[in-house]
């Protein structure tokens, strides 16, 4: 399984410690250069820099095709270059999965024929695989702590899907 991955969802979840749900899951992660650039080559401490250029699970990979990540960030407005190399990754890799957060990228990729999922996607994998045993509490967190948006129609359907909605 083919699996390209935005900057969010990695940084999310090293925040809440839970990064190696993204290796039970998928056994490895591709990144493009541009997500490990926007992790690492930063003047701040980001949550998973350190797991990015440390972990063998997670490998970083070029993009072929500059001119196309250049064209979808000159035709779509707000698509950063993490994105669009995600996006333009995946598609050059045949990815079978894309891991994204950002509405615009996620619509964007679902236009080029992805199959686009986010964290909350992910958690909600990782406890129907067993991983985890709940998802609330992690996404109360990265809710609570990281500021991480969720809009309640989201929030509830998530706990829905997952067994967790008190009635």
């Amino acid at each position: 399984m083919i699996v390209v991955s935005d900057t969010s969802p990695i940084t999310n979840l090293a925040a809440i410690g839970q990064l190696d749900l993204l290796r039970q899951l998928y056994k490895t992660i591709i990144i493009p250069q541009a997500v490990y650039d926007e992790m690492v080559a930063v003047n701040k401490i980001v949550p998973g820099a350190v797991e990015v250029q440390s972990l063998s699970w997670i490998q970083t990979k070029t993009v072929a095709d500059v001119q196309r990540v250049t064209d979808i960030q000159t035709s779509q407005n707000n698509i950063d270059l993490g994105e669009a190399e995600a996006i333009i990754l995946a598609l050059e890799l045949k990815a079978n999965l894309l891991l994204m957060d950002e509405r615009r990228g996620r619509a964007l990729a679902t236009n080029y024929g992805l199959n686009v999922t986010g964290l909350l996607g992910v958690l909600l994998q990782a406890k129907q695989n067993g991983f985890i045993p709940t998802v609330k509490p992690l996404i109360d967190r990265l809710m609570g702590e990281l500021d991480f948006r969720v809009s309640s129609q989201l929030y509830a359907t998530i706990l829905q899907a997952a067994g967790e909605l008190q009635t």
